[in-house]
């Protein structure tokens, strides 16, 4: 077990109520080692600088120390399933196009035209060629350039000199990601150990059924970190206390890039003192969840499901016979051995900087957020992933919904109860902004085990901005 701090224990000082160790000793199924053997490492208590949410500096040094050495997510397999497929990705400053090619590959290319600079695409779509709009300069769905108009006039233009700049593309189970400067860990390499946890759910068999973006007036790492704990649901989400054990969770990290947040669903908050039995959790989970596949299903406005909790069992248990059979009847899988935390719980996973996939069964879950024009907003990307039933050929991926600032996440109804769960988000993350620019003290404090992963994500951004990870260390800051 890694080293930490001895004053962090490990059983039930931690918080009331029942550990994630002693559920997991008490699944009706025997857990996979990825979900039993815990990853901590204390980081210190120091304080966070405030700054590092408001500052244009350090976005500017995040933007160039760190932004171009990382592997971002870009898109998903099915949202580019023919050959010139595209993806028009956008972030801190760069357009790519993200293409399919003829022999199945995909290739990342910088979406500039190098005549006058226009924008080659700015929305999602298919081509066997790039043309210009502005002078029609083209290039090929690899690349290579293809022709311009008035060619006499550019004799100091060579053609092998003219293809568009490329970025490194790696894949991996469904996803993936680019990373503008070549060179560094591999993709495998640097998720480690997320492809090995993940290979019991096989997200290559998912594919993304709805996806909604929203632009929010708060910093990226704001937002981002406000979906890295649970422990704001006794204040935030109460509805969701009846069956969620938010204090309860597990906060696990692994070196620089991966961590995860294991939260029990099927349990009452420890923040419940009196709860009203078995059949009530089951009744709220039903209620109030934002996992089942209902919730996404056009035109579904509830979950249907109504499950019985037999005597003797409890909540967590009838639960997750209910969903193991569902699944298994929706997908043409079976799902015997699947134990109810992955079929219940929410397995949220992080990959640094800002790529955050669920584990476990269906649906999943997928975020990412990316910085806006200015430090004080950013863009949140949620997907929903569906695993395509056995024998059936995988479908387009859901196309973007783009919420502005000044819609809800309510005005896409095929969040369904998450829209609601994220607006309470929302009436604190605008809030946090205005209050981290009006500190005196210029300080962020963070808990030593339920914000753990907070301090890793920090303290790997900050390797980033020091040099020690990414580029030349020469002019570190």
């Amino acid at each position: 077990m890694a080293d930490r701090d001895p004053e962090v224990k490990l059983g039930e000082d931690r918080s009331e109520g029942i550990t994630w160790a002693e559920l997991m000793a008490t699944d009706s199924r025997t857990p996979p080692k990825i979900l039993t053997e815990e990853s901590y490492t204390y980081r210190g208590s120091d304080p966070i600088p405030a700054e590092r949410y408001t500052s244009e500096e350090f976005a500017r040094l995040e933007r160039e120390k760190m932004w171009p050495y990382v592997w971002q997510f870009v898109a998903r397999e099915e949202d580019l399933l023919e050959a010139g497929d595209y993806v028009v990705y956008e972030n801190v400053g760069r357009t790519y196009l993200i293409v399919r090619q003829d022999d199945g590959s995909i290739r990342a290319m910088h979406n500039v035209c190098l005549h006058r600079g226009r924008k080659l695409r700015t929305e999602d779509g298919s081509a066997d060629k790039f043309v210009c709009p502005f002078h029609g300069f083209a290039w090929n769905k690899d690349g290579s350039f293809n022709s311009m108009p008035c060619q006499w006039d550019f004799p100091h233009l060579k053609e092998k000199e003219m293809g568009l700049p490329e970025a490194e593309v790696g894949r991996w189970a469904g996803y993936i990601f680019i990373r503008e400067e070549k060179g560094g860990p591999s993709l495998e390499e640097y998720l480690a150990p997320l492809p090995e946890h993940f290979k019991r759910w096989r997200h290559e068999e998912c594919a993304t059924v709805m996806r909604v973006a929203k632009e929010v007036p708060a910093n990226w790492k704001v937002v981002m970190e406000a979906f890295m704990e649970a422990w704001h649901t006794i204040v935030t989400h109460p509805q969701l206390l009846p069956f969620t054990g938010d204090s309860n969770a597990a906060y696990w990290t692994w070196g620089d890039n991966v961590n995860v947040n294991l939260t029990p669903f099927g349990v009452m908050s420890p923040h419940i003192k009196e709860g009203k039995g078995e059949q009530w959790i089951v009744d709220q989970f039903i209620k109030y969840n934002g996992r089942s596949a209902d919730n996404y299903e056009e035109g579904a406005t509830e979950n249907p499901m109504a499950i019985a909790v037999p005597e003797g069992m409890t909540a967590r248990a009838a639960l997750g016979a209910a969903m193991r059979k569902a699944y298994t009847e929706q997908t043409g899988y079976d799902h015997e051995d699947a134990t109810d935390a992955e079929l219940l719980d929410a397995l949220v996973y992080n990959v640094f900087p800002n790529f955050a996939p669920w584990g476990g069964y269906m649906p999943n879950i997928v975020y990412n957020w990316r910085p806006g024009k200015t430090p004080d907003t950013c863009i949140m990307e949620v997907r929903i992933l569906s695993r395509i039933p056995k024998g059936q050929p995988m479908p387009h991926g859901a196309p973007l919904k783009f919420l502005t600032l000044d819609q809800k996440w309510t005005e896409a109804p095929e969040l369904g109860i998450l829209g609601d769960v994220f607006e309470q988000d929302m009436d604190n993350l605008p809030f946090v902004q205005d209050g981290l620019h009006a500190s005196k003290n210029g300080e962020v404090q963070l808990g030593n085990y339920q914000e753990i992963r907070i301090r890793q994500f920090q303290d790997t951004m900050m390797k980033y901005i020091s040099g020690e990870l990414g580029g030349s260390k020469e002019n570190a800051a």
